[in-house]
């Protein structure tokens, strides 16, 4: 049992954390008029919310060669060079 004791102080703390959450979320805080809420709620609705489309334009697929890193494509500087 005397095992057990270390897990006082998180349950301490677990309490405290249940005990202030309750009171923040009670009841009757921030509460809105339901004239008021029902006003809201028609502007809301009375938006003109029509989507708006990006239209990306179309990808060229490369062709699949099977190979993990595609090579580069290379300027024509980079073909007159030497290899040493």
């Amino acid at each position: 049992m005397e095992i057990l004791l270390w897990l006082v102080p998180s349950l301490v703390v677990l309490v405290a954390a249940m005990t202030w959450a309750g009171w923040v979320g009670r009841e009757g805080r921030g509460e809105v008029d339901r004239d008021v809420a029902a006003e809201r709620l028609g502007r809301a609705l009375a938006k003109d919310h029509t989507p708006r489309r990006h239209v990306a334009p179309e990808r060229v697929r490369d062709r699949s060669t099977g190979i993990a890193v595609r090579p580069t494509q290379r300027d024509v500087s980079d073909s007159t060079r030497r290899v040493s």
